[in-house]
């Protein structure tokens, strides 16, 4: 009895099947995957960033300086009026993976807003938010406005958003006092005493090798209305 050549061909296209299956399923996972990452986590982080500042808020309105969210304590709102006028980001204190997950993330033994010293902050450029994906706009004399239960700072870049990168490792920039390039490049003004502000994010969309920095001065300090 012949066997049919037709069960030869059947089989050798079932063993490509399932291989081919696995694929698309592997690609669909990682589109997923890529998906969340881009557009999920900041489509949470919105609505995390939302319910912070409404907790803020109304702590302020208690008469608290701080509020203690899920994320982690929150002490102020900052506003770039070049990002719009909606622009609100809670500032926490640290720079954990929950607080950079909702906001601006304080770093800890720098100055605090409008003291005399360097107030450092870290955001996302990408994902999470992405509170800083606007970095390489900010141009020298753009305001940061850093607003607290009784006082709002505004503070004016001195250095735009994309003109100095980093390494991740170049911890002068977060000097508490006066940040001072080892490289003699982009820097605050060398004035002790001075009060600063200073942004930080990654400088590549994709990756987080290096990092983006730009410094800012005080400009006026406003005793902030009674929150209502």
């Amino acid at each position: 009895m012949t066997r049919s050549p037709e069960r030869p061909r059947r089989s050798k296209r079932r063993l490509l099947l399932w291989p081919g299956i696995t694929l698309i399923l592997v690609g669909l996972a990682l589109l997923g995957y890529v998906a969340w990452e881009f557009w999920g986590t900041t489509w949470v982080s919105h609505r995390h960033r939302d319910q912070a500042v409404r907790q803020l808020r109304h702590a302020w309105h208690q008469g608290d300086a701080t509020v203690k969210t899920r994320w982690g304590n929150a002490d102020a709102l900052i506003r770039i009026p070049r990002f719009g006028a909606s622009y609100a980001v809670p500032v926490f204190e640290g720079t954990s993976e929950a607080v950079l997950a909702t906001g601006f993330g304080h770093f800890t033994g720098t100055a605090g807003p409008g003291q005399v010293g360097n107030y450092a902050l870290a955001a996302h450029r990408i994902t999470h938010g992405e509170p800083l994906r606007g970095m390489p706009d900010l141009r020298v004399g753009d305001e940061v406005i850093v607003e607290t239960r009784t006082v709002t700072y505004t503070y004016k870049l001195t250095s735009p958003g994309g003109a100095l990168v980093v390494p991740f490792t170049a911890g002068w920039v977060i000097d508490p006092a006066l940040p001072r390039n080892p490289d003699g490049g982009i820097e605050p003004a060398q004035k002790p005493g001075q009060r600063l502000l200073t942004l930080t994010t990654c400088s590549e969309l994709f990756h987080t090798d290096n990092r983006m920095v730009a410094f800012g001065v005080l400009e006026k300090s406003t005793r902030t209305a009674p929150v209502s």
